[in-house]
């Protein structure tokens, strides 16, 4: 970081400003936080099952490596519906309100979610099973490709000038606290014995979804929509969103599209090395969701910290130091567990997920949405995230098809190597910190 970008503290916004006297920003973070405890309370349940457990009930158990790579596949498959959902979704958030797609988006997770508690599996109907998970799964994608980019959105916007970091944290303080609720529940499920955990145990989990969805989805119906749509709705009708982004910002999509490579590590930290570290060493699962859950609890504190830390010094500047630690820990995370030294273990996730990903998690809900102007906004930010999250869904069965070959050095040059991309990406990106809300998107 450098002190030529320090900037002043925004001043306090005056309510005869257009928007100020409309924005709600803790109603706004609040319906966001609820929103994605529930995305990824459900992305961590199927994360660890698609690691440990499906793989034993949804697949043959003729050939366990193929059944492995096939559970792990399942977990990619919704980063392919992500796309579409984000598309869909955003045109209506959009064009229709911020608020509706978002409805719309909680209650598909939810559904999806509880009903794959409730699936026969592969010994009971065959490959049937597999299909009906593949499908709920599928639901899930959909659902999650507009979340991320309608929350971030909606909080954004209902921001006061000066703190969009802090406030839009919330939405990847949402998925820190659902890591950390799903880890809490799965723990002593993980500890039945075998043959009650397979049965029964591991469904009580995504069945406890529908309390996360019950509260959400009441919190969401006393949020107003945020003020800078209302008062763009009532201007002349825009063309289609997706058509206008790639029109008028089209490099900005491809600049979200690479620098979401980034996310490429937790989906490496929290699933891969979850199943290496139960396959491959002798450490228990419940160690490993401890210190996930651990890890996460941290980073409900470091990442509002982060915004704060991006309000004030920039998004780019928190991002590359960011990059920079995950890179470093992540080798020493599978040189710990390699070697089964569970104090290490414990101390670099905690540094990585805890600390260096919190820079990532702290600014790109906001510095994505802020690289667009208002009547594509939400369009623009769901296309290019939810597309370069297909390597990040991809990245667990990837991992473990290199390390056949390369072993777990070869899984750190891979995530350093997406990393890297992102941070070329980062670097050509304008510094959005310090752009008024009306300015956002406009004189690149």
């Amino acid at each position: 970081m450098t002190a030529q970008t320090v900037r002043p503290p925004a001043p306090q916004p005056d309510p005869a400003e257009p928007h100020a006297h409309k924005q709600n920003p803790k109603k706004a973070a609040l319906a966001s936080f609820l929103g994605s405890t529930l995305e990824y309370y459900d992305f961590v349940l199927f994360g660890t099952a698609s690691a440990i457990i499906f793989n034993k009930l949804f697949f043959s158990g003729d050939n366990p490596t193929l059944a492995t790579i096939g559970s792990l596949m399942t977990f990619g498959v919704a980063y392919i519906a992500r796309p579409l959902g984000g598309i869909v979704m955003s045109h209506v958030g959009d064009r229709i309100g911020r608020k509706t797609a978002l409805m719309i988006t909680l209650v598909v997770m939810g559904i999806a979610s509880i009903t794959i508690g409730l699936l026969p599996t592969y010994e009971q109907i065959g490959i049937t099973a597999t299909i009906l998970l593949l499908l709920c799964r599928i639901a899930q994608g959909f659902s999650a490709g507009a979340e991320a980019a309608g929350a971030s959105t909606m909080t954004m916007e209902h921001s006061p000038e000066g703190k969009r970091g802090f406030f839009t944290s919330s939405v990847m303080l949402g998925c820190s606290a659902g890591n950390v609720l799903a880890s809490i529940v799965l723990v002593p499920f993980m500890m039945l014995p075998e043959e009650q955990m397979m049965s029964w145990g591991w469904r009580v989990p995504f069945l406890l979804s529908a309390v996360v969805l019950v509260v959400a989805y009441w919190v969401r119906t006393h949020l107003e929509e945020t003020p800078v749509f209302e008062a763009e709705e009532e201007e002349e009708p825009h063309g289609v969103p997706a058509l206008e982004v790639l029109k008028h910002q089209p490099m900005d999509v491809v600049r979200v599209f690479f620098i979401t490579f980034y996310s490429v590590i937790q989906s490496t930290f929290m699933v891969y090395a979850l199943s290496y570290a139960t396959d491959h060493t002798g450490i228990e699962r419940s160690t490993m969701l401890i210190v996930n859950a651990l890890a996460m609890g941290i980073s409900m504190i470091t990442i509002p910290i982060m915004g704060l830390v991006s309000d004030r010094y920039g998004r780019k500047n928190t991002l590359f130091v960011g990059a920079v630690g995950c890179v470093i820990t992540t080798y020493f995370y599978f040189q710990a567990i390699t070697d089964e030294n569970l104090f290490l273990v414990f101390v670099i996730c905690i540094l990585n997920q805890g600390l260096f990903y919190s820079c990532w998690n702290g600014v790109w809900c906001v510095f994505f949405p802020e690289m667009f102007q208002q009547q594509y906004r939400y369009t623009g930010m769901a296309m290019g995230n939810q597309l370069g999250l297909l390597l990040t869904g991809f990245a667990p069965a990837i991992s473990a098809a290199i390390y056949g070959s390369f072993g777990w050095q070869g899984v750190v040059v891979f995530v350093a190597s997406c990393v890297c991309v992102s941070c070329v990406f980062i670097a050509s990106a304008k510094e959005t910190a310090f752009t008024k809300l009306d300015d956002l998107g406009k004189h690149r």
